[in-house]
């Protein structure tokens, strides 16, 4: 699904800057290199923003990579977005997610580059959609489920379609205090490159911490004591949320939201939704709600919204913080929570 073009576009980026003699000639001239004073950091997609934005203050300033409103996994980068991560003095993206940023920060920014999954412990990619693989992680139990057959491998697996991410799910930020910990550390690269504020980003770091900390214990709170603990969503994208708060996550599709399921699999996620008495199917913010809408209309269930935050819609107001406290707003009452 994704068409690796990268090479071709850092050649021509690579052309342009030969012609016009200068890193300018792929830069975005709007970025912080105007201002001396300003670190230049290039986020992959919306967690790794928020997170740049939130350390860094006002002595970085951010480019992401990703549009509001666009789908972040199969992000293709322009000529001037290469140029973007060339000039910047930090790139922090996730290795794996998205192929593209992956070609260009091996060919542009190796040395300057944060992978995030090098700072926090990476869950294996739950092959159905189900997660009943982690326990003895972060002191979770196995819901009571260690003796069931392994599912089949869903398409984007039988593929090796799984954003190269070497069987791990890596939708890590979903895990409140994962997102602290890439923000410690993330600090002590800003520090790094710019020693003489490196106190202040790790202020802000432990800040942002603070902050995660409140709202890793309203999810506890408010997932504690649920009459449903079976999530069932349109894309397994909340392993980390569902490992987190002992829920069990009932994936449609696998880890690419794109991924077309088998009839099969329709068939088992309804049947599974039906066995536990399921009165919500959950889909995503920038993905079709079809599939969800299918299995909702046969099991007797409504739909809603549950947003995996791998990017903001157009327009939206919101922030990290306030859409996973919206995400808490619809789990409750959909998993019959008290």
């Amino acid at each position: 699904m994704f068409e690796r073009s990268t090479p071709r576009i850092a050649a021509t980026c690579a052309a342009a800057l030969l012609v016009l003699g200068g890193a300018a000639a792929c830069g975005d001239d709007s970025s912080a290199g105007a201002d001396g004073n300003r670190i230049d950091v290039v986020a992959a997609f919306y967690p790794l923003q928020f997170v740049a934005e939130r350390v860094g203050g006002d002595a970085v300033a951010v480019t992401n990579l990703v549009k509001p409103g666009a789908e972040s996994h199969d992000l293709e980068l322009n000529p001037q977005q290469v140029g973007q991560l060339t000039d910047a003095k930090l790139v922090i993206y996730l290795k794996g997610f998205q192929p593209a940023v992956d070609e260009a920060v091996t060919q542009q920014a190796g040395d300057r580059a944060f992978d995030v999954a090098t700072a926090v412990p990476l869950l294996d990619a739950a092959a159905g959609g189900h997660d009943h693989d982690h326990e003895g992680e972060d002191g979770h139990d196995d819901h009571g489920h260690g003796d069931e057959a392994s599912p089949e491998p869903t398409a984007a697996e039988e593929d090796g379609h799984d954003h190269d991410s070497g069987g791990k799910d890596l939708h890590f930020w979903l895990d409140p205090s994962r997102l602290a910990t890439v923000a410690d550390e993330f600090a002590k690269r800003l520090g790094e490159t710019d020693a003489d504020r490196a106190a202040d980003y790790t202020a802000r770091a432990q800040a942002l911490r603070t902050e995660l900390t409140a709202l890793d214990q309203e999810y506890e709170q408010g997932l504690a004591t649920c009459q449903r603990r079976e999530l069932v969503t349109s894309h397994s994208a909340f392993g980390y949320l569902a490992d987190r708060y002992k829920l069990e996550q009932i994936g449609i599709t696998g880890l690419t939201p794109e991924d077309e399921p088998s009839p099969q699999r329709l068939a088992e996620v309804t049947e599974e939704a039906k066995l536990h008495g399921a009165t919500t199917i959950f889909f995503e913010t920038l993905v079709s709600p079809k599939v969800a809408e299918t299995i909702a209309r046969e099991v007797g269930a409504r739909t809603a919204v549950l947003d995996p935050l791998e990017g903001l819609q157009a327009g939206s107001t919101g922030d990290y913080l306030s859409v996973m406290r919206t995400n808490l707003a619809t789990l409750k009452p959909a998993l019959g929570c008290s």
